[in-house]
């Protein structure tokens, strides 16, 4: 039986419903569950450590996505470790090593999604090439704030690879899950005379390898105290495409635990790591694990990242 598109919906809704309360069970994702720092519900998990140590005490073959947006050596500040190596060959060192990690864990039809610097996505990406297999590179483009070099063409975009453990490997796809406007049919009603009998062109299409989301603002309601927050309609796209109701989603550099906060949201099982406590406790409350942490009650106080003012704010 061919569900219709309204039938399909209702069902993954139905499915995302049931997930949601369904308790998910993770002590077998992990070597002895007992060793880490983490809390958990039904289903999410937030771990406080090294990702590259607690990515070696997870079972192999455990987990559907992972997206990994490590630090990018250039220098942010996360509180309570610099992003900066002494050399740009111990960086990309580093950055094997977690990724051979993430490949352990990864099911052998699952998919990983990482980001970099520009200037260090070469790197990795000859490496996860020769060793792996790279299903699709992905531009990140944004909006300007509008503070350009002068010297040189400002960085707009980040570099996203998407990859899984070899070419023979299947892999999740919903094509129908994260289709967008076609504006060559959808706006300007063409009709294509290549089919017999002609028809208008199609409304909806399966993006591209570009991707146009606005970076997270500080007036925007999903903004965190993180420097590096990525948007939820990122992840959103990412979540639905390469996994399923029930998956298991993992981020190793949590962050701001958006990718945690969509996963759940979407019916999945989310799983981040960060070895910032500040940056726990934030993954706590936004995937409904626990409102109070060590006596202090999780709320959200948004902070500015930069105490630099717009010249609105300047009254220019």
């Amino acid at each position: 039986m061919t569900l219709n598109f309204d039938t399909k919906i209702e069902k993954e809704s139905e499915s995302i419903e049931h997930n949601l309360t369904k308790r998910f069970d993770f002590n077998p994702l992990f070597d002895n569950i007992t060793d880490l720092k983490q809390m958990h519900n039904h289903n999410s998990m937030a771990i406080l450590g090294d990702s590259l140590q607690i990515l070696r005490q997870m079972k192999s073959n455990s987990v559907h996505l992972i997206f990994a947006d490590a630090p990018y050596n250039i220098g942010k500040d996360f509180g309570n470790n610099q992003d900066k190596w002494e050399t740009v060959q111990q960086y990309i060192e580093w950055c094997k090593s977690w990724i051979d990690e993430c490949i352990r864990v990864l099911s052998d039809n699952g998919t990983m999604y990482f980001m970099t610097a520009t200037q260090h996505m070469p790197y990795l990406d000859v490496y996860v090439s020769e060793n792996y297999h790279v299903l699709c590179r992905i531009i990140w483009s944004y909006d300007s704030s509008g503070v350009q070099s002068k010297k040189i063409f400002g960085s707009l975009y980040e570099p996203i690879l998407m990859i899984n453990k070899d070419a023979k490997g299947k892999y999740t796809f919903n094509h129908q899950d994260v289709l967008v406007e076609a504006k060559t049919g959808a706006q300007r009603k063409l009709i294509d005379y290549r089919k017999n009998p002609p028809e208008p062109y199609n409304t909806k299409k399966v993006p591209g390898n570009v991707w146009e989301f606005n970076r997270v603002r500080f007036k925007m309601g999903e903004y965190e105290n993180h420097p590096t927050q990525k948007p939820e309609a990122l992840l959103e796209r990412i979540i639905k495409a390469s996994s399923n109701v029930g998956d298991i989603v993992l981020d190793p550099f949590s962050g701001s635990f958006t990718t945690s906060a969509v996963a759940v949201r979407l019916g999945r099982v989310g799983i981040g790591i960060d070895m910032n406590e500040e940056y726990f406790e934030i993954g706590l409350r936004r995937t409904g694990i626990a409102y109070e942490y060590n006596g202090k009650c999780l709320i959200k106080e948004k902070i500015r990242k930069t105490n630099a003012k717009s010249k609105y704010v300047r009254g220019e």
